[in-house]
């Protein structure tokens, strides 16, 4: 029976899981800052194996692959397939993106894995987007609808677009902090945070030095409106950005929410006008109706995906 290493490498969790045969274990996890390496890191998670032997490894990271090496966007691990393989003994070890993954899990996603918002109703065999804001913003697209192509994107690096003046005026705000602003700078963890900052700047208020959890948690609360229009603000901004995906990949087969902050505002997304700045593309609108919109709500969706493609081969 061949037994597989899998994992998935984000910014703040390292996760592991063992894949032997079909047989999918319990997905490990470990802050990616307590270990100075992915090599410490994988090592760890090793020696808890109990000497088991891995023929094979895949590892979804985040960030761009080239050769076989991802220096990641978002943290100080670099992962090198070649060096893991031979310092680890696997036979191959195969690196992918990490919502090159979770594209990998859409066929496999059952009904109650998703939450779906809005009237559209997906076209069979069409493409199939993802975006993931979490530590950063991810996607992909499901080229074909059925899990054999996956085309792999940086998109959440694009330069965001404001949709009205008091968006344009929060990304002023940021463009003199950070020069480009990209969709990630704004639907991240740190993005929450930004968009705090600059709707406090505009309303000439000093902002607290709040983590993206309490501010989300006053939103959610009512406890601070400044809190609650970041978050109204992010999940605009979250429906203009997934449309403008829709729309550069075709995606009439839908379009899923990943990573790990919507799952935690699932309730209150559905409450805002994230829907509507999906659909509202001018002309395309009508287009855009038609695309189903679903929230993944099943943790490590990724592994989904790697234990898909290890069933189609390691190379």
């Amino acid at each position: 029976m061949t037994t597989l290493l899998l994992a998935d490498i984000g910014a703040t969790h390292a996760r592991f899981a063992v894949l032997s045969g079909s047989l999918l274990g319990a997905v490990s996890s470990l802050a990616v800052a307590a270990y100075p390496t992915i090599e410490a890191a994988l090592r760890h998670f090793l020696d808890l194996q109990s000497g088991a032997r891995f023929d094979h490894a895949i590892l979804a990271v985040a960030g761009p692959i080239e050769a076989g090496r991802c220096v990641m966007t978002n943290s100080r691990w670099v992962v090198d397939a070649a060096q893991l393989q031979v310092q680890f003994g696997f036979n191959s070890v195969r690196l992918i993106n990490d919502l090159v993954a979770v594209a990998y899990a859409l066929p496999h996603l059952a009904s109650t894995d998703v939450r779906e918002y809005g009237r559209g109703k997906a076209k069979a065999g069409e493409p199939v987007a993802v975006v993931a804001p979490g530590t950063g913003l991810g996607m992909a697209c499901l080229l074909d609808g059925q899990g054999e192509r996956v085309l792999a994107s940086e998109g959440g690096h694009a330069t965001l677009a404001a949709s009205n003046v008091r968006q344009a005026a929060m990304i002023a705000i940021l463009q003199r902090r950070f020069g480009h602003v990209s969709a990630e700078r704004v639907l991240s963890g740190a993005g929450i945070v930004n968009l705090y900052a600059a709707i406090s700047e505009i309303e000439g208020i000093e902002a607290k030095p709040l983590t993206p959890a309490q501010i989300t948690r006053a939103a959610l609360d009512g406890t601070c409106a400044l809190s609650r229009e970041a978050l109204d603000a992010f999940c605009a901004f979250l429906g203009a950005v997934a449309g403008d995906a829709a729309l550069m990949f075709g995606a009439r087969g839908g379009m899923y929410v990943g990573g790990g902050i919507v799952p935690r505002i699932i309730d209150y997304i559905g409450r805002t006008d994230f829907r509507m700045h999906f659909e509202a593309k001018g002309r395309l609108s009508g287009y855009l109706a038609t695309v189903p919109i679903k929230v993944i709500q099943r943790p490590d969706p990724a592994f989904l995906g790697l234990a898909a493609l290890g069933g189609m081969g390691h190379g």
